[in-house]
């Protein structure tokens, strides 16, 4: 299996490392992967689905199409991505009225979408292609740390149509970080939103900050190392909305990169407003 990798725009532009140690993480496990050239924006689903459907669709439509050329499976890192993508192609799927017009937008480009690409997310890939065996047997060092697992929103819902399991209770992320030896510990508020998605940050950031502290004492009361998530949006929001002396964030190809042994430099901690030092001195 083959994937086309759509990196969206907060991992290259704002934590490098997270596209990095993905990269690294990824080749680790031989698994085989290109960029998607002439990627767009997903496009944000929370703006522009909001105010144009058509134009979602159609842009969502054009990055489906990209994959589909390359004969591929699109693979995201972000819940945002992956939420816009996934609904898109389910949606044109689903309806070919909608497919038809949109098709009609993409042969102005000299492009056409068949609905053949089928969406994934990083962490599902290495959940369910890679597997527990697979991951383990690339784990150089054990990780003694308490992890707080931040899901997102676009991840998980809605449930009938991601098949990742029960949103109210999920595990996939649990058990991908305990593959590294560290404890995916339980803590109040876990499904709770970071506070950013759906325009929230960008129209009310006092709110959304709001949200974001919330998560921060309860995850602080519950005695975590650090937070892990796999979304750079929702990383973005803890990493810079948090005290400066708050929680270390990590997304899971930098936890995993951690484990594999990776070169540190290669994740990008110095793109991190919070300081990742604890993090490192734990697992020494």
């Amino acid at each position: 299996m083959k994937f086309s990798m759509f990196w969206g725009c907060i991992a290259p532009l704002r934590y490098p490392g997270i596209e990095s140690s993905t990269r690294d993480v990824l080749d680790a496990l031989d698994v085989e992967y290109k960029d998607l050239e002439g990627a767009s924006c997903c496009p944000a689903p929370g703006v522009f689905r909001s105010f144009s459907e058509p134009t979602w669709l159609s842009v969502g439509a054009r990055n489906l199409a990209l994959a589909e050329s390359d004969g591929n499976q699109l693979m995201t890192i972000c819940n945002g991505c992956y939420g816009s993508l996934f609904e898109s192609n389910y949606e044109l799927r689903q309806e070919p009225e909608k497919l038809e017009e949109v098709n009609k937008i993409l042969k102005k480009v000299g492009m056409k979408y068949n609905g053949t690409t089928e969406v994934r997310h990083e962490a599902e890939v290495l959940y369910r292609d890679m597997g527990e065996d697979r991951v383990r047997g690339k784990v150089k060092k054990e990780l003694n740390l308490n992890v707080a697992v931040h899901y997102g929103c676009h991840f998980l819902k809605p449930t009938e149509t991601r098949g990742l399991g029960e949103a109210e209770k999920p595990t996939i992320l649990d058990e991908i970080v305990e593959w590294t030896g560290a404890k995916s510990i339980d803590y109040r508020y876990k499904n709770l939103c970071c506070g950013a998605g759906g325009g929230v940050r960008a129209r009310n950031p006092e709110l959304a900050k709001a949200m974001t502290l919330k998560k921060y004492e309860a995850v602080k009361e519950a005695g975590a190392d650090c937070l892990v998530t796999p979304c750079p949006f929702c990383h973005l929001q803890y990493d810079q909305a948090q005290p400066e002396d708050g929680l270390p964030v990590l997304h899971i190809s930098q936890l995993l990169g951690l484990a594999f042994g990776s070169d540190e430099k290669r994740m990008g901690f110095n793109y991190h407003r919070i300081d990742v030092t604890p993090v490192l001195e734990k697992i020494k």
